[in-house]
């Protein structure tokens, strides 16, 4: 399967685009990280730490200390696929990270990024 080997990734070698993204339109690395923190359940110095041992994605999602419940709200497409489409749960939750960022690069408020 041609998506097993992003699960193999390290979650450190794609952050720093998520936060490029986010700053480029103007948003912060805080927020990029209050929506890890919100899906995962990670407190900013356990996701500082998965970052630094370069945990790859599969890990950094099974370890996750909480993840939320409401992130079955996400709904939309990410890269062509409907995210509450996908089967795979690491890949899910891949693309329900994706969607989120895209939300903030796009300029969505906070409260409704994170379904509140």
């Amino acid at each position: 399967m041609a998506g097993h080997r992003i699960y193999k990734m390290s979650f450190a070698s794609v952050y720093p685009h998520y936060v490029a993204k986010a700053e480029k339109k103007g948003r912060t690395k805080d927020e990029v990280d209050e929506i890890i923190a919100w899906l995962t359940g990670y407190s900013q110095e356990e996701l500082e730490e998965e970052i630094e041992k370069q945990t790859d994605f599969e890990t950094f999602f099974a370890k996750a200390p909480n993840m939320n419940p409401s992130r079955a709200l996400i709904k939309g497409v990410v890269c062509g696929v409907r995210v509450e489409e996908i089967e795979e749960p690491t890949m899910r939750e891949i693309r329900y990270l994706d969607k989120l960022i895209d939300e903030l690069a796009k300029g969505k408020a906070m409260e409704k990024i994170l379904r509140s």
